[in-house]
């Protein structure tokens, strides 16, 4: 995987998702938020999340979709269950998918973080395709930004966010990059 100068991973797929804007200047990547996502919930396959984080998603096609077909919403990254990993927003600018958030008493988390989205629920183990997937996005975003942390959307929007759920492996996160910085009840 190499990246193009501005932020876009090569060796992915890319779709261009209008819902970014731009870092403030004096934000630098540091933070990874871990996410998972499935449409309909708990269902997966089928392009809906695609279409969701590209403003597309048809609202008549499930009774679940007329609750979300408005919202603008992206990851720069969404890694699919056999995974295929798809890029939404260059890293170097600012998705938006942490929402409302604070990550060790700094607010507004989409400024400096990475979202990654994995095809999943929270009642459901992920592949082991996508673990493959995020290990190699995890070695190539440490290449080109000084990351200190990992965090779940769990851990910096307590309270309204539940992802990415039990059953993702923190463990073998921790043994992959023992230096980053993780939510103290993972390493605890």
């Amino acid at each position: 995987m190499a990246w193009r100068d501005d932020g876009w991973l090569e060796g992915v797929d890319w779709l261009p998702s209008p819902n970014f804007g731009e870092r403030p200047a004096d934000a630098e990547v540091s933070l990874v938020v871990i996410h998972n996502i499935s449409l309909p919930p708990d269902q997966f396959g089928g392009n809906w999340v695609e279409d969701f984080f590209l403003n597309r998603l048809d609202r008549n096609a499930h009774s679940y979709f007329a609750t979300i077909a408005d919202v603008q919403v992206s990851a720069h990254f969404y890694v699919r269950r056999d995974g295929r990993v798809i890029q939404f927003v260059g890293c170097d600018r600012r998705a938006w998918h942490a929402g409302q958030s604070c990550w060790c008493e700094r607010a507004n988390c989409n400024d400096y973080s990475v979202g990654i989205e994995l095809e999943g629920a929270d009642t459901t183990p992920f592949a082991p395709e996508q673990y493959v997937a995020l290990w190699s996005l995890l070695e190539a975003l440490r290449e080109r930004y000084p990351l200190t942390a990992v965090a779940g959307h769990s851990h910096v929007a307590p309270g309204r966010k539940t992802d990415p759920g039990s059953h993702f492996d923190w463990a073998a996160l921790v043994a992959r990059h023992p230096d980053l910085a993780l939510p103290p009840e993972v390493t605890a």
